[in-house]
């Protein structure tokens, strides 16, 4: 789910290494747009604390355009736009769904189980490569294979935003100036 298509695949495994020299995870990676002028969707964080400052974000973004300046994977324009995932971010690694255990999410899958391909709920951890989730409406846990997933993303609610409150409060107390470095949005 960090990347979607084969072109996505292929730009991934050339933008990993460069985050990694930079102390950063890759979350996620999308080209988009039609053929005229692209976008190239870059979000990442640090693994240590899953947050990423606008100073890293620029740092990551000169990182990547100096390898595809000289690679030039995509063909013809195209923006790149370096970001954190946000506080309703994607869920794209399995270790994801442990991480925001408790925080309500919504999934979609590539197959129909029990007759859906779409999951609302609360995340419950993960079991053996699935994604445990109690599932709105229902009593019991639902188990859903992680690569079965095509889509997952935290719901942004009060839970959710009080927490993202409670990490830049944090975060400012240790350094009064770092709300002012941070990203907490996805474009």
């Amino acid at each position: 789910m960090r990347a979607r298509t084969a072109e996505d695949r292929a730009l991934i495994e050339m933008i990993d290494p460069v985050a990694e020299t930079l102390g950063l995870a890759v979350v996620r990676v999308r080209l988009m747009g039609g053929t005229l002028r692209r976008r190239l969707q870059v979000m990442a964080e640090r693994p240590a604390d899953n947050d990423i400052s606008v100073e890293e974000c620029a740092r990551l973004s000169r990182a990547i355009s100096e390898v595809f300046d000289a690679a030039d994977p995509i063909a013809g324009e195209y923006l790149l736009e370096v970001s954190s995932p946000g506080i309703d971010r994607p869920l794209t690694r399995l270790s994801d769904f442990d991480l925001f255990e408790g925080y309500e999410a919504r999934l979609e899958t590539d197959r129909m189980i029990e007759g859906r391909k779409r999951f609302k709920g609360t995340l419950a951890g993960t079991d053996e490569g699935n994604v445990a989730i109690d599932l709105d409406g229902e009593t019991d846990t639902a188990l859903i294979p992680f690569d079965w997933l095509i889509d997952a993303k935290l719901v942004l609610t009060d839970e959710l935003l009080k927490a993202g409150a409670e990490k830049r409060a944090a975060r400012n107390a240790s350094d009064p100036d770092a709300d002012t470095h941070s990203t907490d949005s996805e474009d």
